[in-house]
């Protein structure tokens, strides 16, 4: 392999046929080199190839110290923080992080709601967000964390509030207003992907219609980002798609419809919350700075950030 070449963990994974997971885990324990290029963590090709050599048992020359600084990926919170969630007040968040602890690496991963509690539960992330609404409660969030954290203590901290609901396109030319309407023959819906909060939003409000969501046309369409369905819905791809109004304020010809405000909350494990990492946090959402960047921002409600939602 070239030593110009280099990958993404993801990509390392299709290519050993592992899951992502596993190969964080590897880059944890030191076992598969990795670096940052800014937010981004990379594989070298030449690295790849002796962690593949020393799998097979094939012995390894020495090597020359390396020019380019090398990390772990943390699966504690000794050495940084792996954050799970895409909203853009994240990035926020974690620049507020770097900003206040320089010496500690902050990681993305940009994985939806259902995917974030499970890497909670596997220890693949400190720190993730959910937006997840049970049909049957009528509450956001803690029936998910109670379900897919067993026996794990959490703490679910609100970091703001959004509104969900319908981009169409400007004029509304299809007389979109609510949730049957999607099961029209003239309606092209574009969905999210399994385990998403919209998706999830959206199966649940079927559920307790009595309809089923598998009867939507495309249904099975599927992007993984609310500005990738907003984005369809401009273009004219679809005539209508579902997420959160930040997302229709950042793209051209789409009309945002409300249908239902959501929290959008981060859940932690409760024997963190003294670390050093996790007292930055709350304090950086407890600071009227940090709060005033994402009102600023539009389309969020911050009046309850920072507070704990339920302790688990």
């Amino acid at each position: 392999m070239s030593d110009t070449i280099s990958y993404t963990p993801e990509e390392v994974a299709k290519i050993l046929k592992l899951s992502r997971f596993t190969i964080y885990e590897f880059i944890k324990r030191g076992e598969l080199t990795a670096y940052h290029i800014g937010r981004k963590l990379r594989i070298e090709a030449s690295d790849l190839d002796t962690f593949m050599k020393k799998a097979k048992g094939t012995p390894q020359p020495a090597s020359p110290q390396p020019t380019q600084q090398m990390i772990n990926v943390p699966a504690s919170s000794q050495d940084g923080l792996i954050i799970y969630g895409q909203d853009a007040a994240l990035d926020v968040l974690t620049r507020h992080l770097e900003k206040k602890m320089p010496h500690v690496r902050f990681l993305r991963s940009y994985n939806g709601s259902m995917d974030g509690l499970i890497a909670l539960y596997r220890g693949t992330a400190n720190l993730i967000t959910t937006h997840l609404w049970d049909g049957d409660t009528g509450e956001y969030n803690t029936p998910y964390v109670r379900h897919l954290l067993p026996g794990q203590r959490a703490l679910i901290i609100n970091l703001v509030y959004r509104q969900e609901g319908f981009y169409v396109a400007l004029g509304n030319p299809k007389n979109i207003k609510d949730w049957p309407d999607l099961l029209r023959s003239d309606i092209r819906f574009i969905n999210r992907e399994r385990g998403s909060g919209a998706r999830v939003l959206l199966d649940e409000k079927f559920q307790q219609l009595k309809l089923d969501p598998r009867a939507i046309p495309n249904y099975s369409q599927e992007e993984t980002s609310h500005l990738a369905i907003a984005s369809a819905v401009a273009r004219g791809e679809a005539d209508v798609g579902l997420g959160i109004e930040k997302a229709a304020m950042q793209v051209q010809n789409v009309e945002f419809i409300p249908l239902q405000k959501e929290r959008y909350d981060l859940v932690m494990l409760r024997h963190d919350l003294e670390k050093p990492h996790f007292q930055a946090l709350i304090s950086i959402l407890r600071s009227s700075i940090f709060r005033n960047e994402i009102a600023g921002m539009g389309g969020y409600d911050v009046s309850q950030m920072g507070e704990i939602m339920a302790e688990l």
